[in-house]
């Protein structure tokens, strides 16, 4: 499996940027797809995640209402539109997936990294004041 983040870069706030997550080496229709991020001298934290089948999203509080999460079935990819960026959005992000188990019913519990097999190497974005 490989997933390939990009559209990061640099944008003042309030601008937009839309990420893609290109998902190639197997069918992704039993999994959760989700973007991460993580800023200097910060952990990893959950941005948002789709449920490749049916859709379904969630977001963290923080981008909530600003941030789309959402995917492409016929080229396999998923997309983080950004909208309304703020300074504090600067971070790396990366895309995942993780596999639905059946102990994890919850579509919260996918807000944990650690449910998560396969990541991309990342994309910077940086929102300037």
């Amino acid at each position: 499996v490989q997933l390939q983040a990009f559209g990061g870069g640099l944008v003042q706030a309030g601008g937009s940027l839309r990420l893609s997550c290109a998902a190639s080496g197997r069918t992704f229709s039993s999994y959760y797809l989700g973007w991460f991020r993580q800023a200097p001298g910060k952990e990893r934290e959950f941005v948002a995640a789709i449920r490749w089948s049916g859709g379904s999203t969630f977001y963290a509080d923080s981008v909530k209402g600003r941030f789309t999460i959402s995917r492409d079935n016929a080229k396999n990819t998923m997309y983080l539109q950004m909208n309304s960026l703020k300074p504090e959005d600067t971070a790396v992000y990366y895309c995942a997936a993780a596999p639905i188990r059946s102990i994890y019913t919850h579509y919260s519990d996918y807000r944990s990294m650690d449910l998560y097999n396969y990541w991309g190497q990342g994309t910077l974005v940086t929102v300037s004041s």
